[in-house]
Parts: structure tokens; C-alpha cells; sequence
């Protein structure tokens, strides 16, 4: 293995202990939503977006309309817009059929430890890097869901796995909140998304993040 892989699969390494148990709970949503063993692992090998996916598992346990199942998705999912423009320039130089090889593996987790990581180390190799980590992470998806829609039902809520999920968005958050506009955006975004939590179709991620990122817009602007 390349040395620019095997890092990024080791940097992804610590986060894997918490996606592992999202994994597992969206295989068991999927269970109890009705899913089939190949349409649950499916979902989680085509779609591969914790959060949309247990929002959609919701719906469809619900009845809910197909166009509102696949409009949350897609509101949820809005932020990841954010992110490929942000590690677009690092990817630049490639093929336009690489770039939409390596879309297919962005997550929260893969371009916070890329885009930290290139900014510290010119040097990397950043295709391998990401997909390092990028991989690792998809693979023990795909491989929790399956876990968790072969046991289903059985595993116990005492268990806690949801608890697993908020964990690994705040290992994501805290180490990049570095200045004052970063950690006034998060303190924002996160209120912001809760004060609004009772908006129609999950619209409250995607106004909570346009409402931190213009408060850490305002905060840089001011400082500057």
C-alpha cells in the first residue's frame, strides 16, 4: 500500500469507531423501515450519506410521499455542495472522470481530514490520501449496514448506539474550530439548527448552516 494511502486509512482510523455504530443503526432502520437485505445494503453502497439515510429510512417506515423521501435527502445533503467547492482546487489538476470517482467518496469525514491535512502537508499526495481515508470510511459503512441489517430488530436500545452519531460530527467540529469566526460560525450553525429544528422537510441543517456561515463571515469581516 502507498504511503499516502495508508496514512489517510490511519488518519480515518479513530473515526471509524463511531461510524461503525452508525452503521449498524442504519441497518437496522432499514430493517424495521422494510427494507430487503439488498435494498438496505444498496442504499448504503449508492446513496452513503449517514444522515440522509436515517432520514429517508424515517420517511419510508412513515409512507411518505417517494418525492419527499428523495427532497430530504437532497436538503441534508445540500452541504456537501459547500465541500466540493472547497476541495475542488485541490483536486484541480486531475480528470474530469477522476474528480467524479473520487465525489463519490465525500463525506463530512473525508474532506475534514483531507482539507486538513493538505493544508499542512504540500507534499501529500492527495488523491491517495482521500482515498485513504475516503475508503476506509466507505467500507466500514457498507460493511456496519450489513451487520445491522442481518441483526435487525434484536439489538437492544440499551446498547446506545445513536448516541455514536452526534460523537462523530463533534470529532469533526472541535478540532477546526481554531479562531473566532470558525467557533462563533459553529456556536451559530448550532443554534441556529435547533431554535429552527420544527421546519417542514429537515430544512433546519441546511438554514442553520447559511446562518453560521454568514455570522463567521460577519465575525471576519469585523476582526479584520
Amino acid at each position: 500500500m502507498h504511503d499516502d494511502l495508508r496514512a489517510g486509512a490511519r488518519a480515518a482510523a479513530p473515526l471509524l469507531l463511531g461510524i461503525a455504530p452508525f452503521a449498524l443503526v442504519a441497518g437496522v432502520a432499514a430493517v424495521e423501515a422494510g427494507l430487503t437485505f439488498p435494498q438496505a445494503v444498496g442504499m448504503s453502497v449508492v446513496v452513503f450519506a449517514g444522515a440522509s439515510q436515517l432520514a429517508a429510512l424515517e420517511l419510508i417506515g412513515q409512507n411518505a410521499p417517494l418525492a419527499v423521501v428523495i427532497g430530504t435527502a437532497i436538503v441534508i445533503n445540500l452541504r456537501l455542495i459547500m465541500y466540493s467547492a472547497s476541495i475542488a482546487p485541490h483536486f484541480a489538476t486531475y480528470t474530469q472522470r477522476m474528480r467524479a470517482g473520487l465525489a463519490y467518496l465525500l463525506t463530512d469525514q473525508a474532506y475534514a481530514l483531507s482539507v486538513a491535512e493538505f493544508a499542512e502537508n504540500d507534499d501529500r499526495g492527495r488523491w491517495r490520501y482521500y482515498l485513504g481515508a475516503g475508503g476506509a470510511i466507505w467500507a466500514v459503512w457498507v460493511v456496519g449496514t450489513i451487520v445491522g441489517v442481518v441483526l435487525g430488530a434484536g439489538v437492544p436500545d440499551e446498547l446506545g448506539l445513536t448516541f455514536a452519531i452526534p460523537l462523530v460530527f463533534l470529532a469533526l467540529l472541535v478540532p477546526t474550530m481554531r479562531d473566532r469566526p470558525t467557533t462563533v460560525a459553529a456556536a451559530v450553525a448550532g443554534t441556529a439548527t435547533v431554535a429552527v429544528a420544527g421546519l417542514p422537510f429537515n430544512l433546519a441543517l441546511p438554514v442553520g448552516t447559511v446562518v453560521g456561515i454568514a455570522a463567521g463571515l460577519i465575525i471576519e469581516e469585523v476582526s479584520a
